[in-house]
């Protein structure tokens, strides 16, 4: 669908709904209310997500019977409140939303031929415009940009460019006017969502309501990032698509439309022309729950599934929400080469790791963390060395060659976790949308965000009302981990969705045997048989590292270990190692630990007090990056520790 039809189609559809904004405006003027709901069900859906996000002010009289159902005038009187004064968090989480919004420089023929906005969905998916990206041949050669703005001070940031990679996805429908495609990892291996985050698109009703207001987050005129919010609002919701009323300009095609708790609720496309005249009476953008439906029914091979997948289970729509509806192979999607495992059904390339060369006299073993499947191995392996090299650099040491280096891999072992929530397509958080299927794991999950939500400082009686709702004293809500795991972000300044990510992996790990088996086997066919070995782990690696330490070869031994980024610190991790409650690994001469302040995943760090002997090392990691391998590595006082070790 070209430019001119689609201002055909939006016009079209502003003329068919005259009458149906006229009944809006008089209703707003009957009741002096703003709000209009299509049915008391979408209002109540509405208020009761507003109140189980915690944004109606604790004092404000909202009178209940503890039911599920709100009495007759409370729904309202809570949409009222929430659209009032905001707290000054908003502030911060609308910045922490728009950092994983970006400028896409589109490339014809080598030369810049466009811009658009786009935004990452997932951790390596990005979300725009068929119209800025309508083909996998214009995706090829384009990029995005992140970052592109001033920081407090008005100081250009600098700007982080992240190819696009529609080799790997690329899907796209010209009536929604959506495209979704993959993003390469950077220069250093690091996936874009592990640094800048990354939005989630929620299935679920009640994300807004007519007369609630709308924020815009984006590129006008490829500028540096703007964002739009005074005097704007909802004016219409059609089945597909939204009207609403905003600034914006040519550039913010592809810019998520949020409401006032910085939740996706539409695809901007464009400004809808005045059917009658000359001008523009309003914009549009796609609905979220119409993309992901639209999604759900794309037939794509195993491989891209995967890549789908996140997207996260609170995008999952519901079975009556996709009623009637037909599977369709009517979009564009890139093909990609799948093995020969693949196509029988399996869904995740079967990597091994990497080996170093042999004859050095110590071994240097690097044991990755969680989020590493369908990556190369190798070329994990180069982005750590080149990191470390930076280290290396500065404190005036040589590098170490990326191919002296083994690099274990145990990513596809990973992807045989269960990754369903508690309940896929009614997750009213970032916690319960993450939570483990399996009871167990989730027991588990749910111990380490208490555990970490008590280092990151939070009051006791607010952990023993969570504690009290997860036991089933208020029904067993899974729910109430937010408060926790909300806690641990804002304290740390990491989305709450990576902390949620590697808690699940750590508890699936910990809780299921024959997962945690199989990511040992895979570690251990790529590790030395004999000799010392310098082990350095990251994140989940480092749990996975104690409990490889019960299980090496007799004839090896780890004269140095390092742990960076590690959750050992906590109780409901060490107390479930193979070796149980801590317990120096046998085989391990010195310990290093590397932590810092803003990593939540080490929020139980430093360790050298659970662990008599270990040194802890605190690492001045960027607050935005704080979790990131590449940056632990980089540190000087940590790659001299390596690099010596590495050299005896």
């Amino acid at each position: 669908m070209d430019i001119p039809e689609q201002q055909q189609s939006m016009a079209q559809r502003y003329r068919d709904t005259a009458k149906q904004r006229e009944d809006i405006r008089r209703r707003q003027a009957e009741t002096g209310v703003p709000f209009v709901v299509d049915s008391e069900e979408q209002l109540r859906a509405r208020a009761q997500r507003l109140l189980s996000k915690g944004e109606v002010d604790p004092e404000t009289p909202v009178p209940t019977d503890g039911g599920p159902v709100l009495p007759a005038g409370v729904p309202e009187r809570i949409l009222g409140a929430a659209s009032e004064l905001q707290s000054v968090n908003f502030l911060a989480r609308g910045a922490r939303a728009a950092r994983a919004v970006a400028r896409i420089s589109i490339i014809d023929n080598g030369r810049r031929a466009g811009f658009g906005t786009g935004f990452l969905v997932g951790e390596r998916l990005l979300l725009t415009n068929n119209h800025v990206l309508p083909d996998v041949a214009t995706a090829t050669g384009s990029f995005a940009e992140f970052e592109l703005e001033s920081d407090v001070d008005g100081v250009p940031k600098p700007v982080a460019v992240y190819d696009l990679a529609p080799d790997a996805l690329f899907v796209t429908d010209a009536r929604l006017d959506y495209t979704l495609v993959a993003v390469a990892a950077g220069a250093d291996g690091t996936l874009p969502g592990a640094v800048h985050g990354w939005l989630k698109l929620i299935a679920q009703q009640g994300k807004i309501v007519i007369g609630e207001p709308v924020n815009v987050v984006g590129h006008p005129d490829a500028r540096p990032k703007e964002i739009a919010v005074r005097d704007n609002a909802l004016l219409n919701q059609l089945p597909q698509f939204l009207h609403y009323r905003t600034d914006t300009e040519p550039g913010n095609s592809g810019s998520p439309v949020f409401n006032d708790q910085w939740e996706v609720v539409a695809l901007h496309h464009a400004g809808v022309p005045d059917p009658d005249g000359e001008g523009w009476v309003a914009n549009e953008g796609a609905r979220v729950s119409a993309i992901l439906r639209h999604l759900a029914l794309v037939q794509l091979p195993p491989q891209q599934k995967l890549l789908v997948a996140e997207l996260g289970p609170q995008s999952v729509p519901s079975e009556a929400a996709l009623s009637g509806a037909v599977p369709t192979a009517g979009v564009l999607a890139a093909p990609v080469p799948l093995p020969a495992q693949a196509e029988a059904g399996a869904a995740v390339l079967q990597r091994r790791g990497v080996t170093g060369r042999s004859g050095a006299s110590r071994h240097v073993v690097f044991l990755h963390g969680r989020g590493q499947e369908g990556r190369d191995p190798a070329a994990l392996r180069t982005a750590w060395c080149g990191s470390l090299a930076i280290g290396l650099a500065a404190a005036g040491l040589a590098p170490i060659e990326a191919t002296d280096v083994w690099f274990p891999y145990y990513g596809h072992a990973l992807s045989a976790v269960d990754r369903e929530s508690v309940a896929l397509d009614t997750a009213t958080n970032t916690a319960e949308a993450y939570a483990p299927a399996e009871p167990g794991a989730r027991a588990v999950y749910a111990a380490l965000l208490a555990d970490a939500a008590k280092a990151a400082g939070m009051p006791e009686s607010e952990r023993e009302f969570v504690a009290a709702q997860e036991s089933g004293l208020f029904g067993g809500v899974v729910a109430a981990l937010q408060g926790p795991l909300s806690w641990i972000a804002a304290r740390s300044g990491l989305d709450d969705v990576v902390i949620a990510t590697v808690f699940r992996d750590v508890a699936a790990y910990l809780d299921d045997k024959p997962v945690r088996d199989a990511v040992l086997d895979a570690v251990l066919a790529d590790m030395p048989d004999d000799g010392e070995i310098v082990l350095v782990a990251h994140s989940l690696g480092t749990v996975v590292a104690l409990d490889l330490c019960t299980r090496l070869h007799r004839r090896a031994s780890v004269p140095v270990l390092v742990t960076a980024g590690s959750p050992l610190g906590l109780d409901a991790v060490h107390r479930r190692l193979l070796a149980g409650p801590p317990v120096w690994p046998g085989q391990v001469g010195v310990w290093i630990n590397a932590w810092a302040a803003g990593d939540a995943v080490a929020i139980g760090c430093p360790i050298g007090d659970t662990w008599k002997g270990v040194r802890d090392v605190l690492c001045a990691n960027r607050k935005d990056r704080a979790h990131d391998i590449t940056q632990y590595l980089a540190d000087t006082r940590l790659a001299a520790e390596i690099g010596r070790a590495a050299r005896p």
